[in-house]
């Protein structure tokens, strides 16, 4: 095993699953122990802060990445940038939809078991700290849109520069503070889960669902590239059939900037297919901002969570606005592992209502298939390229 995968978020978060588990099934054999209770008090208390602290981070993620995208569009737009980021909503909130109508038709006939009787209980908190939110997320979402909108419009430098070192600040805190934190949430929450009993029984389940997804990454592929050889007129296959690299590659880093130089070298031998400007132009921009496989995933797996946790599936309505606003948070999501499901806490919480455990257990079962979600996003970036790469032949736009 390599060491950076060993020190990468989505390794850390599994070692927390599992050691969380192991603990708390080590806790269920000695229930009623004063050790069992003196370890659950701690368990229970510092899943508690670590929610809150979380929760707290939410809003200041949302403006810190939302708004700074939005001025970079307003001072930089052309028609090719407008084009593409087009696409990449549209792919996204597409692959959202798609996994929305795939939940609804699949998850009823497996095997979620949503019966809760007999969990053993859990102590109270010791001490709440509670951390509330400086306002709360949607609030920030439409904060940080009008914000961006505004200081575009003004060409106001100053604000636009704060905006960026305030994103500089965030990361920061995402990196230094906020990602180091999530293992021991996901170790902690599992920990809970696996004494109650709650979770144990639907392993074989996460085991199906992710299988589930990752089939879905290969039909949204298809069609992209199927849409994308349509529109442009050329033969899609000339293209992915380079791609293959980009594909291990970006399973082996599951980071999309990690991969960029291997997808732009795939890319290019598929020249005269794709032109060489909008290989240039396209595949470095959607590495950034063309999220469909993780969106796909993360729109599945709220659906079944919610029943595995909560005992019933989102309404279509917040479905619906759910998926509308993940393709936003998608273009805008932080560039750390998992940067979407991570930029998208907010939607999770106040959209869906999902509490700490649901948040938890999210971010874990994502982690599971992130290298699959990134080989999604970074394979599907040649289909909307092809598309550029007509639009531009189209619209006769040279070189």
């Amino acid at each position: 095993m390599s060491r950076g995968f060993t020190s990468s978020l989505p390794f850390k978060l599994i070692l927390a699953l599992v050691l969380g588990i192991l603990l708390g099934l080590g806790l269920a054999g000695i229930e009623g122990s004063f050790l069992c209770t003196a370890l659950l008090n701690v368990i229970v208390t510092a899943r508690y802060i670590f929610g809150q602290f979380v929760s707290f981070c939410v809003p200041l993620i949302i403006i810190g990445f939302v708004a700074p995208s939005i001025t970079r569009l307003g001072t930089n737009a052309s028609r090719m940038l407008i084009l593409a980021l087009a696409l990449a909503y549209i792919s996204s909130i597409g692959a959202a939809f798609a996994a929305t109508a795939a939940g609804y038709s699949i998850l009823p006939f497996m095997n979620i078991s949503t019966e809760f009787e007999g969990l053993k209980k859990l102590p109270e908190v010791l001490f709440a700290l509670s951390i509330p939110q400086i306002m709360p997320v949607m609030s920030a979402l439409f904060f940080s849109v009008m914000l961006g909108l505004a200081a575009a419009w003004n060409k106001s430098k100053l604000i636009i520069e704060l905006l960026e070192e305030f994103q500089k600040i965030i990361l920061s805190i995402v990196t230094k503070l906020l990602i180091p934190v999530l293992p021991w949430l996901i170790g902690t929450t599992f920990c809970i889960l696996s004494y109650e009993g709650s979770i144990t029984k639907q392993f074989p389940v996460f085991v199906m669902i992710i299988l589930i997804v990752i089939a879905g990454h290969y039909i949204w592929m298809a069609l992209l590239y199927f849409l994308a050889g349509i529109y442009s007129g050329r033969n899609p296959f000339k293209v992915i059939k380079n791609y293959g690299p980009a594909y291990m590659t970006a399973i082996g880093t599951m980071s999309s900037a990690a991969t960029l130089s291997v997808a732009l070298e795939c890319a290019h031998k598929s020249e005269p297919t794709l032109r060489k400007d909008m290989i240039d132009f396209g595949i470095p921009l959607f590495a950034n901002i063309h999220l469909c496989g993780s969106v796909m995933t993360e729109t599945f797996f709220v659906m079944a969570v919610s029943k595995i946790l909560y005992g019933v599936y989102p309404s279509t309505g917040n479905m619906i606005l759910f998926c509308l606003l993940l393709g936003v948070f998608a273009i805008g999501a932080p560039g750390v592992p998992g940067g979407t499901v991570v930029a998208s806490l907010g939607l999770i919480t106040s959209v869906l209502g999902f509490d700490t455990s649901g948040t938890a257990l999210m971010l874990t079962i994502f982690a599971l298939q992130d290298s699959f979600g990134t080989a999604c996003n970074v394979t599907s970036d040649g289909a909307l390229t092809l598309i550029l790469t007509g639009y531009a032949e189209k619209h006769g736009i040279k070189e």
